[in-house]
């Protein structure tokens, strides 16, 4: 929310276009209720506006700066790389799963599951491997 006075030249306002923000180039008041901006937008048009004190509600006064700094938490940003260099991981090793694992597979459950099982969609299979492992539990009679 701005003010009338706050009106200034070299000042960026919302509201004033739909959808982008205005520079302000002059500003000419009328008492102390009303005043007319002449402003530029993004694009470069220059434009002209009839403002009075209640229609000024509904503007909002850009800061001056740039709208992207350097002063965000370093641990978040390195988080957030290591996130996604995860994520593309599979994209450089194609067997990422398999490397990055505690498990040592076989060759014939890797043919099984990456050359098989993963080029066929959808994916709805079970993979049983070692019989008689202790997977199926028998009761004696």
């Amino acid at each position: 929310m701005a003010l009338l006075e706050e009106l200034v030249p070299g000042v960026t306002v919302k509201g004033l276009l739909p959808g982008s923000s205005a520079t302000i180039i002059s500003v000419k008041h009328y008492g102390s209720t009303s005043a007319e901006l002449v402003y530029q937008d993004a694009g470069g048009r220059l434009g002209s506006e009839l403002l009075y004190s209640d229609s000024v509600a509904n503007l909002e006064i850009v800061p001056a700066g740039l709208p992207w700094s350097f002063d965000g938490d370093g641990a978040f940003f390195r988080l957030t790389s290591e996130a996604y260099r995860i994520r593309l991981a599979y994209l450089f090793d194609p067997l990422i799963a398999v490397h990055t694992s505690l498990i040592e597979p076989l060759p014939h459950q890797i043919t099984a599951v990456y050359e098989t099982m993963l080029g066929k969609q959808p994916l709805r299979y079970l993979l049983a491997d070692d019989p008689g492992a202790g997977k199926v539990r028998r009761e004696a009679a």
